[in-house]
């Protein structure tokens, strides 16, 4: 990989990538701005580790100090995962932290943006953002969508966050080209409940036909990536109509407070974890670790060219 960017590759990484192995990328977000401290870092390790043992290398993105890094070693984590006032960074805000030497953690869309520059193919992360509900008159509209329709990584979550508007999210989808592959099941899953009520536009059943599609859109010359919707596991979830009445008051709370933006989807994450006792997190936790292996099988797939 050749680049003019501030950039830097974790040891492991590096030999990885120069080895055409197996690689994952993993979001930083979750770590900054998903969940509390000491449950971040000991889930990115957790997450990290889970990689490791299905078989490929992870990496963890972020930007330190106007560095992006491709991989953190365990002492970066561990300073990312207490640091404040990390800026939260997607598409539009990149460039701006890294020019200014600012550290930042990366988004679902920052996170592709990366891992495509540094040559990796597969991503596993959480959830995806989307549209927000009431987007008809707040235009709220996740750059993870946009992104997804034209960087080319396969994105693996557990289907789009349940506190979005999942029908017009999937119709944003769709309108631009992303495939929406759930993974051995006909329903959309809804990140802590494995059902959603939704169709799933596509279904596939192992990590060599999601590889084998990834590859195709790269043949036919078809730009960004593709969306693995994987259902977390049934004895982690959380069920729709538990999750439901959950996520509603989350929301009533958060629009009389006026939190908007970036600030939303913290806010409601945190709300959901008071809520439910501790139980979203614990949720939360299951089904990044079951992306993580997902993402590794698909990761193997592809580096067999």
């Amino acid at each position: 990989m050749t680049t003019t960017l501030p950039l830097t590759l974790a040891s492991d990484v590096a030999k990885a990538l120069e080895a055409s192995a197996p690689v994952v990328a993993l979001e930083s977000t979750i770590i900054t701005h998903g969940m509390p401290y000491p449950q971040n870092v000991e889930t990115a390790r957790m997450v990290e580790e889970d990689v490791r043992a299905a078989g490929a290398t992870p990496a963890t993105i972020a930007i330190l100090d106007g560095t992006l890094h491709i991989g953190l070693e365990d002492a970066q984590l561990e300073a990312l995962a207490q640091a404040k006032d990390v800026m939260k960074v997607s598409r539009a805000d990149m460039p701006v932290c890294i020019a200014k030497g600012a550290t930042g953690a990366t988004t679902v869309a920052a996170t592709m943006i990366a891992a495509h520059i540094a040559g990796i193919g597969t991503f596993a992360t959480g959830g995806i953002g989307g549209v927000h509900r009431g987007a008809s008159e707040t235009f709220d509209i996740s750059a993870d969508l946009l992104e997804l329709a034209q960087t080319p990584v396969t994105v693996v979550a557990a289907g789009p966050k349940a506190i979005l508007d999942i029908p017009k999210t999937l119709e944003v989808l769709e309108t631009n080209g992303v495939p929406v592959i759930a993974y051995g099941q006909d329903e959309l899953p809804a990140f802590w409940s494995r059902g959603s009520g939704i169709t799933a536009p596509l279904r596939l059943d192992d990590a060599a036909a999601i590889a084998a599609s990834a590859k195709m859109r790269a043949a036919m010359g078809l730009s960004g990536g593709q969306l693995v919707a994987n259902p977390i596991p049934e004895a982690d979830e959380i069920t729709r109509d538990v999750i439901g009445p959950v996520v509603d008051t989350a929301l009533a709370e958060a629009e009389t407070k006026g939190i908007a933006a970036k600030d939303v989807t913290p806010f409601l994450l945190q709300r959901i974890f008071e809520l439910t006792e501790g139980r979203s997190l614990t949720a939360n936790i299951a089904l990044v670790r079951n992306n993580a292996r997902l993402a590794a099988q698909i990761a193997q797939h592809l580096a067999k060219g």
